[in-house]
């Protein structure tokens, strides 16, 4: 490998800086690393060594939003219900997944309206037919 930059494309990792070996500290004394200077693991430089910025990590989605929305398919009133415990506690905690909860009341609620409906026709049609006389 050469010393410039004209290999660099192909994945080829940088020349270690002359003033310090790779993977090594500052030491303190006692040969102690020097406190606020961390080592990295197995000799590899950390992501600050090399230029990237640490990676990040969002905030959780909460879990009862995704339970509501499964539940909203498998039986509506639970998820309508769990959906909306999920958006109290999102609200409370600030976590991910409001749009889950919300998708899973939006779907419990019309299933479940669609079921009682359902329940109330097949109530007034039995009625009605018990009522017919030939």
């Amino acid at each position: 490998m050469t010393t410039s930059d004209e290999n660099l494309y192909r994945g080829d990792q940088p020349p270690a800086p002359a003033e310090q070996p790779l993977g090594a500290t500052a030491q303190g004394a006692g040969g102690y690393p020097e406190a606020g200077h961390a080592q990295p693991a197995y000799g590899q430089p950390g992501y600050a060594a090399r230029g990237y910025p640490p990676p990040a990590y969002g905030r959780p989605t909460n879990t009862m939003a995704i339970l509501a929305l499964v539940l909203a398919f498998v039986f509506a009133p639970a998820g309508l219900i769990l959906g909306i415990i999920a958006r109290k506690q999102i609200r409370q905690t600030g976590e991910e997944g409001s749009g889950l909860a919300l998708a899973g009341i939006i779907v419990g609620g019309i299933a479940t309206a669609l079921f009682v409906l359902m329940f109330i026709f097949m109530i007034v049609a039995f009625a009605a037919a018990s009522s017919y006389t030939y």
